[in-house]
């Protein structure tokens, strides 16, 4: 069974937790004003899928990690975001920490 790609719903989500529209976003990328708007309706509709150096850099405007774009659930595109602001010391704790959860 195929699953849905999660690209679009976590684009839109991040988009509009921003504050910003698609227009907004799309000029703040780096596209064309006239545009914009329709080029970021069709992969918040999933029509398109935008190339992975796009994707970077609307995850990077809206300061969320890239990996966040293909979380198929809210609760991994949450842990990926707060993850993603842990220093890289405290990213070691956390995975030593979740690996003793799994040994019990």
């Amino acid at each position: 069974m195929a699953r849905e790609n999660p690209i679009p719903t976590r684009l839109k989500e991040a988009r509009k937790k921003a504050g910003i529209t698609q227009k907004d976003l799309g000029v703040r990328i780096g596209m064309e004003p006239s545009s914009a708007s329709g080029r970021m309706n069709h992969y918040e509709k999933g029509r398109h899928t935008p190339d992975i150096s796009t994707l970077q850099r609307m995850a990077d405007e809206l300061g969320v990690p890239l990996n966040y774009f293909y979380c198929e659930d809210e609760v991994s595109a949450e842990l990926a975001c707060l993850i993603a602001r842990m220093s890289e010391a405290d990213k070691k704790k956390l995975i030593e920490h979740i690996s003793d959860l799994s040994k019990d």
